[in-house]
């Protein structure tokens, strides 16, 4: 399909030939049950015996199959048409809306989607930045048409088929077969809903573009999608913070009950999600109607199970940080301890400047090391790299107004994985980042970091044994590290101190806590220093 056909169709002749099926698969509805309860039925319950009857019998039975197999194809005609005019609808708003974006940034299109971009003043010819940032934005635009082309052209054919499937049926005769009917309307290839389903983006698809095309959702199709596929919508970055928690708490309940009535197989990690759910889904209970207002950002039985739960909107809060846990974080912990840590920075934070909004998170995207030897291989922190950077990347995208101050937080091993995603030559989005109870980043200097070494911090307990271990190049809490240490309560030798930086409670000292607070609440010049260490 090419570009000026998508962009000037007017699909409103789609409606109204659906219109048309569903007027007359309700009045052959009326005609079926008036057939059989007057017909079909009166005969059947009657004292008629003989020949005649034992032939008429199943001639009516018959003609009140083929009626009903009538009506059932019919109502799947009807269906089709109007899920595919709402499927290209989305792929029209999707094409309109990024001509408009190209025509805003001073891009033109052409009829074949090529974006190009004006010369510019003469310093602009002469400056590598100005053609740098015009073939990003084109790049980008681009992608957004074809991607919209290429929906459109997909489910154009896939009404045709499906049109032709009917009109064979009918010719043949077998659209009156009830047996062919039944099969129709189980084929998932015929699935009117499959029409619509088709534009939903890729699984890894960048935020960016995910989030294009929940903006061109009309909000009734919205509505449907969190609702009738809250999978496709929980765990997608790029989808705004509402409706990701709304179709996860739809979709949590369903989980629990496909576990509890036997739907595991013999993988051991089935008992780590079964236990995550169930605890999230308690932490949830308690918390509905409390301030501030918790969203579940992502829950799936991917691996060991993933889950994402926030205290606070990040789309409309001015400080953002995510929590990334190491050590024996399971699905349990985002309903528990990793919970409760985002929700003792979310206080620390309130209480460093009140004025702002704040959000904090506990991120559980990755299968995170259950044992000491586990913990020793990199591997498992870089398995979940590329999963936290769209996170953070899909908080940016779905920001209300100005950006967010965004703080990237990893403890134990999963200091290790933000280190290791601060380091991509893309980086992270994020604005600081904080390193607890670190056995190393594989980084020898934070200016490896893309947040640079100046908006790095580092707490690292004196009797935190955890972050002595230098396991990953260089011990972050070194001077020669180069970030910021904050200061911490020292701990104690029983192996609690690894644990305690976030202790808030009436008689914990709360020096770590209050330090992150400061830095998330973007007040780190404000942190109590410490020195490095001295390797």
């Amino acid at each position: 399909m090419d570009l000026a056909t998508l962009r000037d169709t007017d699909l409103s002749h789609l409606y109204a030939a659906a219109d048309a099926y569903d007027k007359l698969y309700g009045a052959l509805g009326q005609h079926v049950d008036k057939w059989r309860d007057g017909v079909d039925g009166r005969i059947a319950a009657a004292d008629w015996a003989g020949p005649c009857a034992d032939a008429a019998r199943p001639a009516l039975r018959r003609s009140t199959g083929e009626l009903k197999a009538a009506h059932s194809e019919i109502g799947q005609i009807g269906r089709s048409i109007r899920a595919g005019a709402d499927a290209l609808a989305l792929a029209q708003s999707a094409l309109r809306t990024a001509l408009t974006d190209a025509q805003t940034a001073g891009l033109s299109v052409d009829a074949r989607g090529t974006v190009s971009w004006p010369p510019g003043s003469y310093a602009d010819q002469h400056d590598p930045e100005y053609r740098k940032s015009c073939e990003r934005v084109a790049t980008a635009l681009a992608a957004r048409i074809s991607t919209a082309l290429t929906e459109a052209e997909a489910v154009d054919q896939a009404i045709a088929t499906r049109l032709q499937h009917y009109v064979e049926r009918a010719r043949d005769g077998t659209g009156l077969d009830s047996g062919a009917a039944l099969s129709d309307r189980l084929d998932p290839t015929l699935a009117p809903d499959g029409l619509l389903l088709g534009s939903v983006p890729k699984d890894d698809a960048p935020p960016t573009e995910v989030n294009a095309w929940w903006n061109a959702l009309p909000p009734e199709k919205q509505q449907w999608l969190v609702h009738e596929h809250p999978d496709l919508v929980g765990n997608r970055d790029g989808v705004p913070a509402v409706a990701r928690n709304q179709a996860n708490r739809i979709l949590l309940p369903r989980l629990i009950a496909e576990y509890e009535r036997g739907g595991r197989s013999s993988d051991p990690n089935d008992d780590l999600r079964l236990a995550g759910y169930r605890r999230i889904a308690e932490r949830l209970r308690r918390t509905d109607g409390t301030e501030p207002p918790v969203f579940l950002l992502g829950i799936s039985g991917e691996g060991q199970g993933r889950g994402i739960i926030s205290f606070g909107n990040p789309d409309t809060a001015q400080d953002v940080t995510s929590l990334v846990g190491g050590l024996d974080t399971t699905l349990q912990r985002i309903g528990g301890g990793d919970a409760d840590r985002a929700k003792a920075v979310y206080d620390a934070a309130q209480r460093a400047d009140p004025t702002r909004r704040t959000a904090s998170i506990a991120w559980l995207g990755y299968d995170a090391p259950l044992s000491f030897p586990e913990a020793g291989d990199l591997s498992r922190a870089q398995g979940g790299v590329d999963a936290y950077r769209r996170f953070l990347e899909g908080q940016r995208v779905t920001h209300q107004g100005a950006p967010a101050h965004v703080t990237a937080e990893g403890h134990s091993f999963g200091s290790l994985l933000v280190g290791l995603a601060a380091r991509k030559p893309a980086g992270i989005a994020a604005d600081d980042v904080i390193l607890v109870g670190s056995p190393g980043t594989d980084a020898f200097h934070a200016s490896e970091f893309s947040v640079g070494a100046d908006h790095t911090y580092v707490g690292a307990a004196s009797w935190d044994h955890i972050s002595h271990l230098g396991w990953f190049t260089r011990d972050p809490a070194s001077v020669d590290f180069g970030a910021h240490r904050f200061a911490v309560d020292g701990g104690s030798p029983d192996f609690t101190a690894h644990s305690s930086y976030w202790d808030d409670g009436p008689g914990d000292d709360r020096t770590s806590v209050d330090n992150i607070g400061r830095i998330v609440s973007g007040h780190g010049s404000r942190i109590t220093p410490a020195a490095g260490r001295h390797d």
